[in-house]
């Protein structure tokens, strides 16, 4: 079957089969696999003895805008499958596409599209001809394992992006210089935020540092606060549990791969080994937490909260910073609810996510629903095709009736329920996912949890699982590249930092220091022997949010000279002035923007 695409996919999807065209004119050897549009723009993998560099995407991109001049018309053909073997056969293109042909069904069409001297095994579409694509750049080089397993070559993939017109591209370009200043590993390294130390303690294992351990307790008294007033309850697990733990809970089979290796003991009774893993998920301890006593209805809904740190074996090649990492804290929790109560407790679940898009100033926001694929139930997905259906339903109503942007994407559920996944974009427009928020209708009996009805039977909870922050790690790096290292004063590491113009204002600085400190302000006083112009520069560099610049005047008068990243140079004020205007932005959380990153 044709396959559709929006004019946006078709234009990168056209520009995908551009670029391996010019790749085979440059380099005829090249084995080509595959090259999709993305939702950013398209790739397309190789497999080339020769190492692609910078200067060859020059080239190829010179060569794509010979194949696009040419006006190549892109022209579909359908045939039988022995006919597609040989025609790969032919052009040369068998070492992957013969592959990648056995994965089409024999009751589908098999279909190439054909610009030029160039042919593709593919469903399409395309536009009809090359000089439809007006505006693409070639971005970068990548491995990328064949079919993304890593007992496979390792292929060099080309990345690309593409738009309708020259000003979308030159908009997105220049929003992906802007990430580039934004990035969080380049501005945690001068903040000082966090690190890694591969050698040693491993990779994907960040250690925060001073300045980073406060944005951590900041998010996490942020999320107590919250989920206090929303009555949950705080719980802690320990970091690591018994095999039997995650076969009840049905985890094993789906994600071993995921977790780190078992470790086996002796146990002191009996002498059997019995294997533990450290924890991957925050769920199966809540449930075990919810079994250790009788539960009413009158008890529910319960809601358990935890911090606590997970641990997956994520791949070398997959880590990135905080956005991919292998040790994480989950801002987690569990809410066991009866049916009548599900539609309140996930609508309020939905309103926490809101309040935390306007703290942060999120604006732009979507929520994945992905459901259940029935094919695949018994092997993706627990095989219970009623409650499936049932609680797919209760999740759409109360996204319809809250009016909460969504979209409906099919088989990426959870293997025991639907989830939502949270996207939300930055202040330059870059898409991050960052939290989700799951029903879970099939772990809980495997626990046998058990509440006790009005009527005095016995009933199994449905489970809500949410973590609005996500873990800290990828919120960190998505604050970070939001606010471009520019926290608003109630989260930055360093709230005000004091300059004294000479040494003889020191002491009036200590004395500022400590009114500050004790009010519970995080602020510093830089005493060194250096021009005032270097210690505010320094300032600057550091992403402090607030200035105080203090003389022999400010001594005399018990003021202070302000200076805001955020509102720029506030004149003088009273010191307690000051800190009531302080303890105040503070307090409220105010949200503050330095909208470009130095």
């Amino acid at each position: 079957m044709k396959a559709q695409m929006t004019p946006l996919e078709e234009i990168r999807h056209s520009s995908a089969h551009i670029l391996a065209a010019a790749v085979l004119r440059l380099f005829p050897e090249a084995q080509l696999d595959i090259g999709p549009p993305t939702d950013t723009g398209f790739y397309y993998d190789f497999d080339l003895d020769h190492k692609f560099t910078a200067d060859d995407l020059e080239k190829i991109e010179a060569e794509m805008k010979k194949v696009i001049k040419e006006n190549q018309k892109f022209i579909r053909m359908e045939v039988p499958r022995f006919e597609a073997i040989q025609m790969l056969k032919d052009f040369g293109q068998e070492t992957y596409k013969l592959s990648r042909l056995d994965d089409i069904p024999d009751d589908e069409a098999i279909s190439f599209y054909k610009n030029g001297e160039f042919l593709d095994l593919c469903a399409g579409t395309h536009v009809n001809y090359t000089k439809k694509v007006k505006a693409y750049k070639l971005l970068s080089i990548a491995g990328a394992y064949h079919r993304g397993d890593s007992n496979n070559k390792q292929l060099q993939r080309i990345y690309g992006t593409a738009f309708a017109t020259k000003d979308e591209l030159a908009e997105y370009l220049e929003m992906l210089e802007e990430a580039k200043k934004r990035d969080h590993r380049r501005i945690s390294k001068e903040m000082q935020l966090f690190t890694f130390d591969s050698e040693q303690v491993g990779p994907g294992l960040p250690l925060w540092m001073p300045k980073g351990t406060v944005l951590v307790e900041e998010l996490e008294k942020l999320a107590k606060e919250t989920e206090f007033e929303a009555g949950y309850d705080r719980v802690r697990t320990p970091h690591i549990a018994k095999e039997s733990l995650y076969l009840t809970s049905g985890h094993l089979p789906y994600y071993e791969e995921s977790m780190f290796p078992a470790m086996e003991f002796e146990e002191e009774a009996g002498g059997d080994k019995v294997r533990y893993f450290l924890k991957a998920m925050n769920c199966p301890h809540h449930h075990k937490i919810f079994s250790a006593a009788p539960r009413s209805y009158r008890d529910l809904p319960l809601r358990f909260a935890e911090y606590g740190t997970c641990y997956r074996y994520e791949q070398s090649g997959e880590l990135m910073g905080l956005m991919r990492v292998r040790s994480m804290q989950m801002n987690d929790a569990h809410i066991y609810c009866t049916s009548e109560q599900f539609e309140a407790e996930f609508n309020a679940v939905n309103e926490m996510y809101l309040k935390y898009f306007k703290l942060f100033g999120f604006d732009k926001y979507l929520m994945r629903f992905s459901t259940h694929d029935p094919k695949q139930l018994g092997k993706k997905f627990v095989d219970n095709p009623e409650l499936w259906i049932k609680t797919e339903n209760m999740v759409r109503d109360v996204l319809e009736k809250s009016g909460i942007n969504y979209v409906e994407v099919p088989n990426e559920a959870a293997f025991y329920g639907p989830k939502i996944d949270v996207q939300v974009w930055s202040i330059i427009g870059r898409e991050f996912t960052i939290a989700t928020n799951q029903v879970d209708f099939a772990v809980p009996a495997r626990f046998g949890l058990e509440y006790t009805t009005s009527e005095n039977t016995k009933e199994t909870p449905l489970c809500i699982h949410r973590a609005p922050l996500g873990t800290h790690e990828r919120f960190i790096g998505f604050l970070i590249e939001h606010f471009g290292g520019d926290f608003p004063t109630w989260l930055a590491p360093e709230q005000v930092r004091i300059l004294p113009i000479s040494d003889k204002i020191s002491d009036y600085a200590k004395t500022v220091l400590a009114e500050l400190k004790a009010v519970g302000i995080r602020v510093t006083a830089d005493l060194h022997a250096e021009k005032l112009g270097a210690k505010i520069r320094k300032a600057e560099l550091e992403k402090v949010p607030n200035v105080l610049i203090v003389g022999a005047k400010e001594a005399e008068e018990g003021s202070v000279s302000v200076r805001s990243r955020f509102d720029g140079d506030r004149g003088t004020m009273t010191l307690d002035a000051f800190k009531t205007d302080l303890v105040d932005a503070i307090q409220s959380r105010k949200l503050q923007f330095k909208p470009k990153a130095d």
